[in-house]
């Protein structure tokens, strides 16, 4: 490697799988379907990307980082062609995904900061 290239963090597509298992195991009750899609890099490395599937909306939100070699995440609710009719017990269940995914997304910004610094680039 030269030493003119910028050392990237690559949180893949296993390490994030075994954060979100840490971040459920410390915790949260509600087991909600996430998933980790790989999400190639613009050098083709495996990056990562944190898929949550609501199950009080048809919509999903995912969770990445908020730019290459960035620390800092985002979280990202796919939009919606049409309005959603909810009871107030639905949605009082979207609003606790909802709060679940900003929780997760949390979690992988301080577990991602955490790995850049233990590897000496932060």
């Amino acid at each position: 490697m030269s030493d003119d290239l910028p050392r990237v963090p690559v949180r893949s597509k296993t390490l994030l799988e075994t954060w979100v298992a840490e971040f459920f195991d410390q915790g949260p009750n509600e087991r909600l379907s996430v998933k980790v899609a790989i999400q190639d890099g613009s050098d083709g490395s495996d990056t990562g990307l944190v898929i949550l599937h609501l199950t009080h909306a048809p919509a999903d939100i995912y969770m990445q980082p908020v730019g290459f070699d960035e620390p800092r995440w985002e979280a990202t609710l796919t939009a919606r062609e049409n309005d959603l009719a909810l009871s107030p017990y639905e949605m009082i269940g979207l609003a606790s995904e909802v709060a679940l995914a900003g929780s997760l997304c949390t979690f992988l910004q301080f577990k991602s900061l955490e790995w850049d610094r233990m590897s000496g680039l932060r």
